[in-house]
């Protein structure tokens, strides 16, 4: 019997900056991934079965909301154990996303324990497990995709800075765009083979790009001149640490070899801007300037006062720097 295909990621209508930044992490699996918020039914899920279709190995895992830590990273085999007395690995959740995609969706919901050992995972691109009497490693290379809405909590902001991207879905597509995405899925659930047939040369030439892109990125030097404008912008923007810088140099990067350039150009560093600033930048409030010059005060044994005004010892009110709070779409929670 035949699987029922996944929705093609060129057939997708609109969300543009996500699927670039989808095909970014893609094409440079050390970007870190995407974090993607948005309100439900905006194809998340979709968009992210679609970007394993254009991956050589087309593999797509979920990682289940109520996971244990056993299941992500692996554990001792208990059948071998109990049956032949040895202690042999038996795989994860990491282990099966090997060379394709992992997708956590309300990733904000997973234990942080979780998501810290995921993040760390998707980093090194290895997972080591030394537990229950069994040392053992493996590859874990897969671009990791988390969703979340955060209405319904945040992530601490250690695990949301090392995501590499984040992309904001809008929940208000315009009329006409509204009326072709219901028309593609209706053409789909009629008949998805059909469907998939349409869109195959499409299909094609995207997974195309991105086996090129990923061909030719290793022939893009990290130059120095886009070190220094990306490190300047980063300052500014007041982000804290320097993965920010990084992973905009590896999204740069990644965008260039997306074009087909043999360098990275302004116009790359501009495109994923955003994508590596949004959940990282820190906006403070600027000091105001102490007064320049202070009432007249007049002394009267061991008591100071002001004019007449206020109380021994009293100060004024000193201005303090402020961080703001990360601007948070409204969107209705889950029923």
């Amino acid at each position: 019997m035949t699987d029922t295909p996944h929705f093609p990621l060129s057939a997708v209508v609109g969300a543009e900056d996500l699927k670039l930044a989808l095909c970014l992490s893609a094409i440079d699996p050390k970007v870190g991934g995407v974090l993607i918020e948005g309100p439900r039914g905006m194809a998340k899920s979709t968009l992210a079965r679609g970007l394993a279709d254009v991956l050589a190995s087309g593999q797509f895992v979920t990682l289940p909301l109520g996971a244990t830590e056993e299941r992500l990273v692996g554990t001792l085999d208990l059948d071998a154990a109990l049956g032949q007395g040895t202690a042999q690995f038996s795989p994860g959740v990491l282990a099966k996303a090997d060379g394709g995609v992992l997708y956590v969706d309300e990733v904000n919901l997973l234990a942080d324990h979780l998501v810290d050992v995921l993040l760390d995972v998707a980093a090194s691109g290895t997972n080591v497990v030394e537990r229950d009497g069994i040392s053992h490693r493996h590859p874990a290379r897969f671009v990791l995709i988390g969703t979340m809405n955060p209405e319904e909590g945040e992530l601490r902001p250690q695990l949301l800075d090392r995501f590499g991207l984040n992309v904001v879905m809008s929940g208000q597509p315009l009329p006409a765009e509204r009326g072709e995405i219901i028309r593609r899925r209706l053409d789909f659930d009629a008949d998805p083979q059909g469907f998939c047939a349409r869109w195959a040369s499409h299909q094609d030439a995207l997974r195309a790009r991105c086996e090129q892109a990923r061909a030719l990125l290793g022939q893009i030097a990290l130059d120095d001149q886009s070190l220094a404008i990306i490190t300047e912008r980063c300052f500014a923007a007041g982000v804290d640490g320097m993965r920010a810088d990084l992973v905009w140099l590896r999204a740069a990067r990644a965008h260039a070899a997306w074009r087909g350039a043999s360098a990275i150009a302004q116009h790359d560093i501009d495109a994923v801007a955003e994508f590596a600033l949004r959940h990282r930048r820190r906006a403070h409030a600027t000091q105001s300037p102490a007064p320049a010059s202070m009432p007249p005060q007049t002394t009267t044994g061991n008591s100071t006062s002001s004019a007449g005004q206020g109380q021994w010892g009293e100060l004024p009110a000193q201005p303090q720097a402020v961080g703001a709070r990360r601007e948070v779409p409204v969107w209705p929670k889950k029923p």
